[in-house]
């Protein structure tokens, strides 16, 4: 099969089709620093002097690659259907032989992302909560010890259905618990607000 390819996503890749092998496969590493590390806009910066162009259009070039790269690994290419997709682009033989195997060398990598991506995971319906507290016990005549009885719900969506399953989950935890709880989720949401989130978030939303 060829995979079709948006407008942008050609205009993306248009610059690395008038470079060397050299150049493309030097691109095929910045394409993987990005995967593990991020954008690095020192690299870029680099590059676009070295090819007289704009840093933005090194970075452009880069979100090409890691898109042809989930786009592939999503369709489950084949040797043969990745070389005639990317020959559509106008990509020389040879610089198709550089891209193969740089879609071969993460193609297993970035297969058990999506797969990963793709899991019906349990995600939040619903909280109700309790405050309770103990005041004081036989041993002890004068004390103050909060516990918090949460019933946490969790829905699933069934398998090759549209209906969801509800899971009730009985929590406890004390005050402090908590705090250290929320503190660690607010860091995890502010972390998803990031920039090098966002753009993943937004790659993966394009396939």
């Amino acid at each position: 099969m060829l995979i079709s390819f948006r407008s942008d996503h050609k205009e993306h890749l248009a610059l690395l089709r008038n470079q060397s092998i050299q150049v493309l496969v030097d691109f095929c590493k910045l394409t993987i620093d990005y995967l593990n590390n991020g954008p690095n806009q020192k690299l870029y910066a680099t590059a676009a002097e070295k090819l007289s162009v704009g840093p933005e259009i090194i970075q452009n070039s880069v979100y090409g690659l890691v898109n042809l790269l989930l786009l592939s690994c999503k369709h489950k290419l084949s040797e043969t259907d990745f070389r005639d997709s990317v020959l559509t682009l106008g990509f020389s033989e040879e610089q198709e032989v550089i891209l193969n195997k740089f879609y071969q060398s993460r193609k297993n990598e970035v297969t058990q992302i999506l797969n990963q991506l793709n899991l019906k995971e349990p995600h939040f319906d619903d909280l109700e909560w309790r405050f309770e507290l103990q005041v004081a016990s036989r041993s002890l005549l004068h004390q103050v010890n909060p516990i918090v009885t949460m019933d946490l719900s969790l829905k699933t969506q069934k398998e090759d259905e549209l209906d969801f399953e509800v899971e009730h989950h009985i929590i406890q935890t004390d005050v402090n618990n908590l705090a250290h709880i929320c503190n660690e989720l607010e860091k995890a949401l502010h972390e998803s607000r990031g920039r090098y989130c966002r753009k993943i978030q937004k790659s993966l939303m394009k396939l």
